[in-house]
């Protein structure tokens, strides 16, 4: 089998996975700001990074996954300016900023649970860190690299050659496009925020060498990621919009507090998912244009004409790769429900095959299984993998159908199940195997119903009631289901 290949921001390429311990991977992922509700972009994030832990785990690798909440620092322009949106929000919703931060988190692991995401092993929260950032601020200014001003504490990019090197931008061109406005207390416009003063007026606050004032959001997740994963780890994942500022500036301070090197790097691999868009435009909340999951779940906004299954979301999702944009339309989420729910049909179908029907010849299942797993090696390319399991599932039903089912199809099956399940979460309720379950006591109705409605249109045959056998047959078609007279007999199978 290849070794997992995955692309790396940094280097702009593809690299086959190398861990730092072997058996090993350490993953961190810029977790939800927790001031509203979570919604498509959000799901995509992290659904992908669920696919990526879930597939690593798979194969055998020892995952420790940790996703912050941000809960303190992220200001309204996503850099040193404006106001804290955990503090913004808790005005509008009168309430305290922690109990915003709680309201919203509780919320979004609801949202991301219905999912079927795996929870991190790790959550830590900002303002739980306060002083490991502290810790991690003082070396930086014991080393040169940053500085106090007016009782903000600044990251100095000129101290940090490798500045830059994530995202492509160099200090030159991020000074030519800086506004006038920028912080005056600044020696240069590129130069962001490790510690802000706070004012009278600021409810979040903490002492500090400083004076009293609150993280900037960029140091958060430095202290975070090493303090779980060490000074040099595998992978840091994100949302693109995260590439600059922030994953830049973790890369720099990370950098420079802790003397890595090109050997031994803060993070081998950055990987980072496209956004997810409507009409053209990315979705977001800044935006005002972002769908929330609990609308998706419950039908309730405007641009949404019923309501969604999360396993249609989370396979609407899958069915496109975590680099490329994901357009959202309704007619695009129908398609994937309709195409979700003809792929369990198929597996229920072929699940409670009788053994007498699996005289057939074996399936190339080891050929079949390694065009699955190839996709996944290849960073992760769920879309192509899910295209791959439906073909030959289809294959396998169309033989079944005209002839009998292969000898090994419970090696397929076992497979099959196990790798929805396990990998791409899309299995949940629907677990055909399950014995005694409400699937497969389905399973059985649906097979019993289908021989009688045969027979029945069969008698009609029989009475030369042609008009009858052809509205039955026009019926089911109607109902997504096709039935095929061969010299064996009628056999039905669910088109697609």
């Amino acid at each position: 089998m290849d070794a997992i290949t995955l692309y790396n921001t940094l280097s702009r390429s593809k690299e086959p996975f190398k861990p730092i311990n072997e058996g090993f991977v350490g993953i961190y992922v810029c977790g939800p700001t927790v001031y509203g509700d979570a919604h498509l972009g959000h799901a995509k994030s992290y659904t992908t990074f669920d696919v990526v832990v879930r597939y690593f785990r798979y194969m055998g690798y020892r995952v420790r996954y940790v996703q912050n909440i941000t809960d303190v620092g992220h200001l309204t322009d996503d850099g040193d300016q404006g106001e804290d949106k955990l503090a913004k929000q808790s005005k509008l919703e009168r309430l305290e900023p922690m109990e915003v931060a709680e309201k919203y988190t509780n919320r979004y692991f609801e949202d991301m649970d219905k999912l079927g995401l795996l929870r991190p092993d790790i959550t830590p929260r900002a303002s739980g860190h306060i002083p490991e950032q502290i810790d991690m601020i003082e070396k930086l200014i014991e080393q040169n690299h940053a500085y106090v001003a007016n009782g903000n504490v600044y990251f100095d990019v000129t101290s940090d050659p490798g500045y830059g090197q994530l995202s492509g931008r160099t200090l030159e061109a991020a000074e030519s496009g800086t506004r006038i406005s920028a912080a005056s207390d600044k020696r240069h416009p590129s130069d962001f925020a490790l510690w802000k003063k706070a004012d009278d007026s600021h409810i979040m606050k903490w002492n500090s060498p400083w004076g009293i004032g609150y993280p900037g959001w960029h140091i958060e997740c430095s202290a975070m990621s090493t303090k779980y994963l060490g000074n040099s780890f595998d992978i840091h994942g994100g949302g693109l919009e995260n590439q600059f500022p922030h994953h830049e500036c973790e890369i720099a301070q990370s950098t420079c507090a802790h003397g890595n090197t090109h050997e031994h790097p803060f993070v081998r691999y950055w990987m980072h998912n496209n956004m997810v868009t409507l009409n053209g435009q990315k979705m977001g909340k800044s935006l005002g244009n972002a769908i929330s999951l609990r609308q998706f779940y419950d039908g309730s906004h405007k641009l949404l004409s019923r309501s969604w299954e999360p396993v249609v979301i989370r396979y609407f999702l899958l069915q496109s790769h975590y680099r490329s944009t994901t357009d959202f339309s309704e007619p695009a989420l129908l398609a994937a429900e309709k195409g979700y729910q003809n792929l369990i049909a198929i597996i229920h179908q072929l699940s409670v095959v009788s053994s007498k029907e699996k005289d057939g010849e074996e399936w190339p299942f080891q050929d079949f299984k390694k065009e699955v797993l190839s996709a996944m090696n290849d960073d992760f390319n769920t879309a192509q993998a899910i295209a791959i399991l439906t073909t030959h599932l289809k294959k396998i039903r169309s033989q079944l159908a005209i002839n009998s089912a292969p000898a090994n199809l419970d090696e397929i099956m076992s497979f099959v199940e196990v790798f929805m399940k396990d990998v791409l979460g899309i299995w949940q309720a629907s677990d055909a195997s399950a014995k005694g379950s409400k699937s497969s006591q389905g399973d059985e109705l649906i097979t019993d119903l289908m021989e009688l409605i045969i027979q029945l249109r069969k008698n009609a045959r029989t009475e030369k009631n042609w008009a009858m056998s052809d509205q039955i047959r026009d019926r089911l078609r109607e109902k997504g289901i096709q039935i095929m007279d061969t010299p064996e007999g009628t056999k039905w199978e669910f088109s697609n």
